[in-house]
């Protein structure tokens, strides 16, 4: 019966790995195979990612241009179509959102107007469209921003 215990590879598809530097009569010994000097018989040695012989590498020769605002805003984005969704619930915030699985906490939220709202709601977010704000005033709703 075969069991993990008594696994073994395929005859002939394994190979010891080849022992390098251990003296003249194993043929690999001395320069254990790297030949004499030279950038490959060095240790560390190895072509660097980018590297491209000497040539002036892609990533200097293309020109820089632009920056990262490292002070912009990420929303989170919801539509009307989830919200509208959202069974029972009295008032619509953030941390309302979270716990339905709709944004990850810690994040701001957008409202856009995808879909339509059939139910007034009560929404608190830190940012909606115009035309989401129109839609869910229509239907009754109310809507609490952060920017206001």
């Amino acid at each position: 019966m075969l069991t993990l215990a008594n696994l073994s590879p395929k005859a002939g598809s394994t190979k010891q790995p080849k022992r390098v530097g251990r003296g003249p009569g194993s043929g690999h010994g001395k320069t254990a195979g790297r030949g004499h000097k030279g950038f490959k018989s060095r240790s560390g040695s190895g072509v660097k990612p980018g590297f491209e012989g000497g040539q002036m590498p892609l990533q200097r020769r293309l020109p820089k241009r632009g920056f990262t605002n490292i002070f912009k805003k990420e929303y989170a984005l919801v539509s009307l179509t989830q919200l509208n969704g959202l069974e029972g619930e009295q008032e619509i915030t953030v941390e309302t959102l979270v716990s339905a699985g709709m944004v990850k906490k810690g994040m701001l939220v957008k409202v856009l107007a995808n879909g339509e709202v059939t139910k007034p709601l009560k929404i608190q977010v830190d940012k909606m469209s115009k035309a989401a704000q129109i839609k869910i005033e229509t239907a009754g709703g109310t809507v609490v921003t952060a920017e206001q």
